[in-house]
C-alpha cells in the first residue's frame, strides 16, 4: 500500500494498491484532486472513509458518488450527510445557544453506502480498517487505524496544536470538545500508532510526544476559559471507586454506573449511559449525542475483566442506557431489565416521555417486579420504584456481605443528621404520581438495605434515621400535592395516552393505535378511522404527498361531560 497526502481543502489521504491500481481515500476534500488521479498510480477510487462531517472534508462526496465510489461515514454523523436537507430545515438559528459546528455541513444530501461503527474492524476496498471514536473536533468524529497509521481527521493538527479552537466549544459556556479531545488522544495511544496523519497539518511520527504537548496546550485553554483545569484525564486513568472488593462505582460520568464483579472474571453493569462526559447531556439531534466505552480499558487493566456479560438499567433515561446497544455490538453484552423498563427500551415510539433513547434497545431478559434473577454467584431482585419516573425499578442484591439497593435517580441522598434536606427528584412528564414517594419509603423499610447506590450522587449507608427521613419526605410530597391540586382526579389528563405515540405509516395502508381510556379518535380530514373493541382504532391515512408529524387526538367524555382532546399522537406518512 502506498499512502499519498494530497493537499486540498483538507489533506486527502489516498491509499493506493499498486497491483490493482485502485485506491481508498480518507476524506474527500473538494474532489478536484480526482482530475489528477492517474498521477497517484490509481485508476479508480473504490471507497472513501469520512472522518467527520465538516464541509472541508466532504465537499467532494457528490463527485465521488457520481463516479461510483462507495461512501462510508461515521455512524454518529451519517445523518448530516444523508439527510443534510432535513438538518438545514430543523437547525435552530434564533436565540441559539448551541455552539456545535454542525452548520459547517454539506449543503445538499448525499447517500452513503454504509456507516463505520465505533470499535469495529471492517474490510473497506483493499484495506482493513479499525474505527475508533475520537470526539473532540466534533462529537461524532472518528479516527481510522489502517496498517498502524492513525488517520485522525481534525483531532490534532501538529504537536501542541489543533485546527480549530471554536469547534471545541459545544455549549455556550463550556469547553467540552477540548476535554474530549484530550481523552480521545490519550486513548488513541493505547493502539500504539506508528504515526498520526491529520486532516490539517503534517504527519507526526512520534505520537506520544504530540499527544503530550497537545493535551498540555488544551489543559491551558480550559484553565484560562473556565478557571480550573479539566479533571477528565484523571477520570480516564482512574474511573472506578471501589465500594467493596466486588462492587465498583464508575465516576467518569455525571450519571454514575456500577460494576458487579464475578470471581469468574466477568462483570455486570448497573446503568451505563454516557461514559466519560463533561456535563449532564441535555438531549438534541442524534449527531451531538455520543456514547462510547473509555472506562472499560481500566476494567481490563485493573480487574482483569475482558467481558461485561450483562447490563441492567434502573430506568429508561438515556443518561443511564445510551451505551447499551454499543456494549452489545462490541462486547456481546446482554441487556436485562424489569418488564416495564424493558418495554420502554424496546418500544420508544410507543411513549411520550422525556429522555428516551433514539433507537430501540433489545432486552434478552424481561424480569417481573417482585421477582429475582441469578447472574453468576449473585441473586438480583427487581422492585417497582415509581417517583422519578413510573418506568423505574430498584435493583437489590447482596455483595461482599452487604445488602445493596440501586435506586437510580429517585432521590438525591443528600440528607444528613445536621439538617441538610433530602430532595425528591420527580418530574411530572415522567408519569409521576403524588403517592410514589410514600411507596418507595415503604419499600426501603421492608427491604432494609445497608447501602443505597444512586444515579448521580454518592452511595449512601442506610441508617434507621435515614429511613425515617425518607418516610417523612414521602409524606411531604403527597401532602403538598393534595394541598395544591383539586381533589377530583387531578392526574386524569396525564393518564390519557395514545399508543404508539409516534407512528410511521404508509399512505392508504391501515395502522392500529390504542387509547388508554374510553375516548373517540380524531383524525385529519379525509382519513378513515374505525373502532375495534373499546380501546383500539384502525386508521387509514389518505394524503396527496408525504407528511411529517400529522396529528391524531383522543377526544374524551367523562360522566357525560366532554373534556376535550386530551392526548395526541404523531404520524409520519410515506407515499410508499
Amino acid at each position: 500500500m502506498i499512502v499519498h497526502a494530497i493537499e486540498d481543502t483538507c489533506v486527502v489521504y489516498l491509499l493506493v494498491d499498486p497491483s490493482s491500481r485502485t485506491a481508498v481515500a480518507v476524506d474527500a476534500g473538494s474532489g478536484r484532486w480526482l482530475e489528477r488521479l492517474p498521477s497517484y498510480g490509481a485508476d479508480t477510487v473504490t471507497d472513501v472513509l469520512v472522518t467527520h462531517h465538516h464541509r472541508d472534508q466532504v465537499e467532494g462526496l457528490p463527485q465521488l458518488a457520481a463516479a461510483g465510489t462507495r461512501i462510508w461515514a461515521p455512524e454518529n454523523e451519517a445523518e448530516l450527510i444523508t439527510d443534510a436537507d432535513h438538518h438545514w430545515q430543523r437547525r435552530n438559528l434564533v436565540n441559539n445557544y448551541d455552539l456545535h459546528t454542525d452548520r459547517f455541513s454539506l449543503l445538499s444530501s448525499v447517500p452513503v453506502t454504509g456507516v463505520m461503527k465505533d470499535y469495529s474492524t471492517a474490510q473497506i476496498g483493499h484495506v482493513s480498517v479499525l474505527t475508533l471514536p475520537t470526539p473532540g473536533h466534533t462529537p461524532g468524529s472518528v479516527s481510522y487505524l489502517i496498517d498502524g497509521y492513525a488517520f485522525t481527521g481534525d483531532l490534532i493538527h501538529s504537536p501542541g496544536k489543533v485546527w480549530s479552537a471554536a469547534a471545541l466549544q459545544w455549549s455556550y459556556v463550556g469547553m467540552e470538545g477540548a476535554a474530549m479531545t484530550m481523552a480521545s488522544l490519550t486513548q488513541l495511544l493505547d493502539h500504539s500508532p506508528r504515526a498520526l496523519l491529520p486532516s490539517h497539518g503534517s504527519r507526526m511520527d512520534n505520537p506520544a510526544d504530540a499527544v503530550r504537548e497537545t493535551c498540555a496546550a488544551l489543559q491551558d485553554l480550559i484553565t484560562v476559559r473556565l478557571g480550573t483545569p479539566s479533571g477528565l484525564l484523571d477520570k480516564l486513568e482512574n474511573p472506578y471507586v471501589e465500594l467493596s472488593p466486588h462492587l465498583l462505582m464508575n465516576r467518569t460520568s455525571e450519571s454514575r454506573s456500577y460494576v458487579l464483579l464475578s470471581d469468574s472474571g466477568t462483570a455486570l453493569l448497573i446503568d451505563y449511559g454516557y461514559d466519560l462526559t463533561t456535563s449532564i447531556p441535555t438531549g438534541g439531534p442524534r449527531h451531538v449525542v455520543r456514547p462510547w466505552l473509555p472506562s472499560l480499558r481500566a476494567l481490563r487493566r485493573d480487574y482483569g475483566i475482558e467481558r461485561v456479560e450483562v447490563a441492567i438499567p434502573t430506568h429508561y433515561h438515556d443518561d443511564h442506557v445510551a451505551a447499551f446497544n454499543l456494549m452489545r455490538e462490541v462486547h456481546g453484552t446482554e441487556v436485562w431489565a424489569s418488564s416495564p423498563v424493558a418495554h420502554v427500551l424496546e418500544n420508544p415510539t410507543h411513549y411520550d416521555l422525556p429522555c428516551l433513547w433514539y433507537e430501540p434497545i433489545p432486552c434478552v431478559q424481561h424480569i417481573d417486579n417482585g421477582a429475582g434473577i441469578r447472574w453468576r454467584e449473585y441473586e438480583l431482585s427487581m422492585y417497582a420504584l415509581p417517583g422519578h419516573t413510573l418506568y423505574a425499578s430498584a435493583i437489590g442484591f447482596e455483595v461482599d456481605g452487604r445488602r445493596v439497593l440501586a435506586t437510580g435517580d429517585q432521590q438525591t441522598g443528600s440528607w444528613s443528621s445536621d439538617g441538610a434536606p433530602e430532595i425528591p427528584n420527580f418530574q411530572y412528564a415522567n408519569a409521576f404520581a403524588a403517592e410514589d414517594y410514600v411507596a418507595s419509603a415503604a419499600l426501603y423499610r421492608r427491604l432494609q438495605p445497608e447501602l443505597m447506590i444512586s444515579g448521580h450522587w454518592d452511595p449512601r449507608p442506610v441508617t434507621p434515621a435515614y429511613l425515617v427521613e425518607l418516610a417523612r419526605l414521602g409524606d411531604e410530597v403527597a401532602r403538598v400535592h393534595r394541598a395544591l391540586l383539586p381533589a377530583d382526579d387531578p392526574v386524569f389528563t396525564r393518564a390519557v395516552r395514545i399508543t404508539p405515540y409516534r407512528v410511521d405509516a404508509v399512505n392508504g395502508q391501515p395502522f392500529t393505535v390504542r387509547v388508554s381510556v374510553p375516548a373517540d379518535l380524531v383524525v385529519p380530514a379525509g382519513w378513515e378511522c374505525g373502532r375495534v373493541g373499546t380501546d383500539e382504532f384502525v386508521v387509514i391515512p389518505r394524503v396527496a404527498e408525504a407528511v411529517r408529524r400529522e396529528r391524531i387526538a383522543a377526544a374524551v367524555t367523562r360522566d357525560g361531560m366532554y373534556l376535550g382532546q386530551l392526548a395526541e399522537a404523531l404520524v409520519d406518512v410515506r407515499l410508499s
